[in-house]
């Protein structure tokens, strides 16, 4: 068994070390199973570690647990992604409240170039179940990742849409790995598996409690580029998970509805409010999110020697990447402060190496 992994499972299932924690002391220490080696007076003078929390690390009562849940995963076929994997989302990695651990049940890429959130009420109506069709059906160019919740109404019909449009979809659980709810949707689920993915961050065992579904949204808005509320009423989930994308600097649409019509004031007023972009068509979304369906095609290759060291660094984590990087990553890959990195950004563009893309995202062009 992999003792690095043992290792970062057994940290994250250490009492009082949360996601966020997990990740400040293995950056810290170096590694997951080098924490475990690190005497207490040391873990004290990480920030955010207190008495009970080195305490419990030093203890490692958790490896036990972690064992546990790695054979359980290996038995039922799930996969799980640490924060440190490569096939960790990596729209969702730069986010503080990122989990540190994902289970995943399927084999979908969940890094695809393009990736689409579509929420919604659960008490969808015709309009809301068409739109959702067209959606998916304008997407099919695009190739792009399907995302949503798995719940009644609009999200089970996002998620049978891609299916049926051959569009990859990525089911976000508010529950366990092993437990689908609602139970209806174990079919789709089934199919999910085998053309897409499910995915949660809630460990074997744990129960669709509602608690859950809030801290579900946050991963459905960080793993997207951009999020589409179809219908949605004044509150609710939906309009949870378009603030959480807002925080993210996501960009965020809305598909207008019927004055009349209770599940449409949401999306109506998530407009009104500046808080969403308004949707009528994939073309509304090519528009701001600066989509081409055009194969792309060979660039010449870089030469970086025509610019100086600071502007090289930039291009050299543009070119490393695999899609467009954000200010805050690049100022902390590049090590130059923002108002620096921002004037050497606006130089770049001027000189048609980089371009920038909605949400102060940057690639090379």
């Amino acid at each position: 068994m992999d003792q690095e992994r043992l290792s970062f499972i057994a940290l994250h299932f250490t009492p009082g070390i949360g996601d966020f924690l997990v990740k400040q002391l293995v950056s810290y220490c170096g590694s997951a199973s080098q924490v475990f080696k690190t005497p207490k007076s040391r873990l004290l003078q990480i920030p955010g570690v207190g008495e009970k929390s080195a305490l419990a690390i030093t203890n490692q009562s958790a490896f036990d647990e972690a064992e546990k849940e790695l054979k359980r995963a290996d038995r039922d076929d799930v996969e799980i992604i640490l924060y440190s994997d490569k096939k960790y989302p990596h729209r969702l990695k730069p986010l503080d409240d990122a989990p540190a651990i994902l289970y995943c049940k399927g084999n979908q890429n969940l890094n695809l170039p393009k990736a689409i959130a579509i929420v919604g009420t659960r008490q969808a109506t015709e309009y809301g179940k068409e739109v959702v069709e067209q959606i998916c059906k304008e997407l099919v160019p695009h190739e792009a990742l399907i995302l949503s919740g798995l719940a009644y109404g609009i999200d089970i019909h996002a998620h049978k849409a891609a299916l049926k449009n051959k569009l990859p979809t990525v089911g976000i659980m508010g529950s366990g790995i092993d437990t689908i709810y609602p139970a209806a949707h174990k079919e789709t689920a089934r199919k999910m598996i085998e053309a897409g993915a499910l995915l949660t961050e809630n460990r074997f065992g744990t129960k669709p409690d509602a608690h859950n579904f809030p801290a579900r949204n946050r991963i459905i808005a960080g793993m997207c580029d951009a999020l589409i509320v179809v219908e949605a009423g004044e509150k609710g989930g939906a309009l949870i998970t378009a603030d959480i994308a807002n925080s993210y600097n996501k960009d965020v649409f809305a598909v207008p509805g019927n004055l009349l019509q209770a599940y449409s004031a949401g999306c109506n007023k998530l407009i009104k409010t500046n808080r969403a972009n308004l949707f009528t068509s994939v073309k509304d979304l090519e528009y701001i999110m600066n989509w081409s369906v055009e194969k792309t095609a060979v660039q010449p290759a870089l030469e970086l020697t025509v610019f100086d060291a600071d502007e090289q660094t930039v291009l050299r984590i543009l070119k490393e990447s695999k899609e467009p990087v954000m200010i805050d990553e690049l100022s902390l890959k590049s090590l130059l402060p923002p108002s620096q990195l921002a004037s050497l950004l606006l130089t770049l563009e001027f000189k048609n190496a980089v371009k920038a893309l909605p949400g102060k995202r940057f690639a090379l062009r």
